[in-house]
């Protein structure tokens, strides 16, 4: 009996330190779970810094408010982020390249107030505006786009006849009436899909079309666009006997051509009013294209020097005036669309300047493979081609939705002034 009680008073003893272990397992669990809540606590809750004052809250267009311009949705963008912001800061940079090229600089030497190129001078402003763009960019209907800013810009003015004062007397005239860019730089898809826009068009077509079909039927895609064979047949019909008339000058009047200077009669040749370069002809805007050999104009190039002495193109000299272009204005202004070798072209000839004071790229190259297409505008910082005060703009977008809107925002609105303030006398 006494064994028994000894027995169960033992047993309550070993409950009670068992509880009491228990007790103190859960209580280190309990303060274990409080940590760790805590822990949790302080991360998903840390508190913020407060923000600076000049920071802007996200804020998209509110369609509730009735849309009475565009201007309105388009501002909204500022605050809207990721492209949308790059958008507005673009806007931002071609509206400044605008805005300096209103400026008229005083020259003490009069000969300093315009490019000179074989075939024309061109006054100089307060900033040079290069744009670039490849070939594609012609093929889709940015090439309506890219002609109102050529269409739209300085007529042909015999400058370097004029004194000091009628120099800056027209060129005020001019200021108040164009606002535009005043060098092109394009790939020869470039050149030869607007040329032979005005003998044939281009179609919509589709990504999915089988190539093998196509090819059978003589239609060339550059992705959901068609260009029929035929055009190229056309093409080679009309230009030929030009370059028979080109070949004649260079052996019968020692004339040493240049790419640019091809491209210039060109446009005198096809006097079509839908071109791009009729206009850039008949304002007296150089267009370069360092790769004039890579595409249909080198094949015809190619096939024509076969049947006798071949044109001859000298690089040089484009090189030459594209550089002195840049390093001999006031300020400059880069708008590329697309990439490659029309943009190195065009930073490569600011370089010589230390620099572009403004910049647009549009495009959707990415730098992760190290190429010139993809780089930020850091990258070109880095080389001296971009200044380093400047601020630059890369716009991840394609080109054919970007540059129109664009263009509505700044060059559109700049010329719609300038013509109401000449109406008004």
């Amino acid at each position: 009996m006494e064994n028994n009680i000894c027995c169960q008073k033992s047993s309550e003893k070993d409950d009670g330190a068992y509880l009491h272990q228990i007790n103190e397992q859960n209580g280190r669990n309990f303060n274990k779970a409080n940590s760790l809540l805590s822990q949790a606590e302080c991360a998903v809750l840390k508190m913020s810094e407060p923000m600076p004052c000049n920071a802007v809250p996200v804020h998209g267009y509110d369609f509730n408010v009735n849309l009475n311009d565009y201007s309105e949705l388009f501002n909204s963008f500022a605050t809207t982020g990721f492209q949308a912001k790059s958008f507005s800061d673009s806007v931002i940079q071609i509206n400044k390249m605008l805005e300096e090229k209103k400026s008229i600089p005083d020259f003490e030497d009069p000969s300093l107030s315009e490019f000179e190129f074989p075939n024309f001078f061109r006054p100089k402003t307060g900033c040079t505006i290069f744009l670039a763009y490849t070939s594609n960019m012609v093929s889709s209907g940015l090439r309506e786009v890219i002609r109102f800013l050529v269409e739209h810009n300085m007529a042909s003015i015999a400058f370097h006849f004029l004194n000091f004062n009628q120099r800056k007397l027209i060129l005020q005239l001019f200021i108040n009436c164009h606002f535009q860019v005043d060098c092109l730089v394009t790939s020869a898809g470039g050149i030869e899909e607007d040329l032979i826009k005005c003998l044939a068009p281009t179609y919509l077509g589709d990504y999915r079309l089988d190539g093998a079909q196509l090819r059978q039927k003589g239609f060339n895609r550059i992705g959901n666009l068609l260009i029929p064979n035929r055009n190229y047949c056309l093409f080679e019909d009309w230009l030929m006997p030009i370059l028979d008339k080109l070949v004649e000058e260079q052996t019968t009047q020692n004339v040493s051509w240049t790419p640019h200077k091809l491209i210039y009669r060109l446009g005198l040749e096809i006097n079509c009013s839908q071109s791009i370069y009729y206009w850039a002809a008949k304002n007296k805007i150089p267009v370069f294209c360092p790769g004039i050999t890579d595409g249909s104009l080198g094949d015809m190039l190619y096939f024509h020097s076969i049947h006798r002495s071949p044109l001859k193109l000298d690089i040089v000299e484009d090189v030459r005036l594209i550089n002195d272009m840049a390093v001999k204005s006031i300020k400059t202004g880069m708008i590329i669309l697309g990439a490659g070798l029309i943009k190195h072209h065009v930073c490569n000839a600011n370089l010589m300047r230390n620099g572009a004071n403004y910049s647009v790229f549009v495009n959707t190259a990415q730098e992760y493979d190290g190429s010139d297409a993809g780089a930020l505008p850091d990258e070109a910082v880095s080389w001296g081609k971009i200044r380093s005060d400047a601020k630059p703009v890369k716009l991840f977008c394609d080109a054919t939705i970007a540059f129109p809107l664009l263009v509505s925002q700044t060059f559109l609105q700049h010329h719609q002034q300038a013509r109401a303030k000449n109406l008004s006398g």
